[in-house]
């Protein structure tokens, strides 16, 4: 395991005085994610930091349980106690954490924000702007999604496991049919089944992308999902609900990951973080996500999966905050936190500054080309509210099995339409 190294050998050290008037330096606190990896990547990046800057010392923490990180954050911001600086701020989330006065303005705040967020992320940034044109988060990782499948389910099932057809929409649909009829696996494919809006992400949304060309849920305002690629996009995944390919019920175990990695379901969708999930569990390959027609790989667009760094408007000392983020995000620890979690830093130079770590892991390879065809959710006003109404009409025209595609989702679409920020 790769561990992060101290800023002072090379470049932005990441602790120089911002001009930024009269913020505090101190101690301060954080959160980061759960899973194992980034817990080992954050608690090295935190003890080389208090290292040097003993005097303005972090504390981490995982994130606390919760229905979900979001729901633990934004009653958090509630309560007026969330730490400095979660790096799992999830970007459908931060137009509902900004109108709760949550998130520190980063654009406003710190006389070099734009030039550092701009300078390490370059247009991506501009797709994290909230809608007064400033940043409120730091683009942070991107995890472009993937098709993964099990070989051994596929081989029992009487398919191709080294090179299977998984191009079109009726390939798949052909592939889980086998998989039924040979009794390989309970299910094709078993995504997050409960009606939490964020699920969207782990079934239609990165199918979407990959047949629409990269259209966001929503584009200029507007409902986009209800046209020609949607439909087709919801038609797939209705059949597969209608013929028992796909489970409507929550899973018991691990509702991201256990399904695939319990053997349960021959396919699932994850960015390069599954590797980690599904090593010494599953024999499995990757594919890109398929089209109603089939796309080529390299011209596939998919989900990004991005999680951010938000810095909380609750924190005392933001300069440190601020310090200890782009410390957090230099060369040798946005390196580390690839070769550590097998996430890509949200960088425009990433392919250079990891080549010899992905000359040498063939897997990442697919993903590191997929990077730049990464999508992410929109960042509109009420976003949140806006995907629950879409995935209202998915649990009941999609999940059900029936239901009129094209009447429901114009009217969700225009529900949407509706919703003011």
């Amino acid at each position: 395991m790769a561990l992060p190294l101290a800023a002072c050998s090379s470049g932005d050290t990441g602790n120089e005085a911002t001009d930024s008037g009269s913020l505090s330096s101190g101690p301060i606190e954080i959160w980061y994610s759960t899973n194992e990896q980034e817990i080992a990547w954050g608690e090295a990046v935190v003890e080389a930091w208090n290292a040097e800057y003993p005097d303005e010392e972090v504390t981490a923490q995982a994130i606390p349980a919760g229905s979900s990180s979001e729901d633990v954050i934004g009653a958090s911001i509630t309560a007026g106690n969330t730490p400095c600086l979660v790096f799992n701020t999830a970007p459908s989330a931060v137009p509902a954490f900004q109108k709760q006065g949550g998130l520190v303005n980063l654009s406003q705040t710190f006389d070099d924000a734009e030039d550092y967020i701009t300078g390490r992320s370059g247009d991506a940034a501009d797709g994290f702007r909230s809608a007064d044109g400033d940043l409120y988060q730091l683009p942070w990782k991107t995890n472009p999604f993937m098709l993964y499948y099990n070989k051994d389910v596929f081989t029992q099932a009487g398919l191709d496991a080294e090179n299977p057809t998984l191009d079109t929409y009726d390939d798949v649909l052909a592939a889980a049919q086998a998989i039924k009829e040979s009794g390989a696996a309970d299910f094709a494919i078993y995504p997050p089944a409960t009606a939490d809006y964020t699920n969207i992400n782990f079934d239609f949304y990165p199918f979407f992308l990959a047949n629409s060309g990269g259209t966001q849920l929503i584009e200029d305002g507007e409902a986009a999902f209800a046209d020609e690629a949607g439909l087709e996009t919801l038609e797939f995944w209705q059949t597969l609900y209608a013929d028992d390919y796909s489970s409507a019920e929550a899973y018991s175990g691990d509702m991201w990951a256990g399904p695939f990695a319990d053997g349960v379901a021959a396919m699932g969708v994850a960015g390069p973080w599954g590797k980690a999930q599904f090593d010494g569990k599953v024999n499995y390959g990757v594919a890109s996500l398929p089209t109603a027609d089939g796309t080529a790989a390299e011209e596939t667009a998919t989900f990004a999966d991005s999680k951010n760094i938000g810095l909380y408007s609750s924190c005392e000392n933001q300069q440190t905050a601020w310090d200890f983020l782009k410390f957090a995000t230099n060369d040798e620890n946005d390196l580390a936190l690839l070769e550590t979690t097998g996430q890509f830093p949200t960088r425009t130079d990433v392919n250079e500054l990891a080549a010899d770590f992905l000359g040498g892991e063939p897997f990442f390879e697919p993903f590191a080309t997929a990077v730049p065809l990464a999508v992410d959710v929109p960042n509109v006003d009420g976003l949140a509210e806006k995907m629950q109404v879409f995935r209202d009409a998915w649990s009941q025209n999609v999940q059900s099995g029936e239901g009129d595609l094209e009447a429901a989702f114009e009217e969700a679409a225009t529900s949407i339409n509706g919703i003011s920020g």
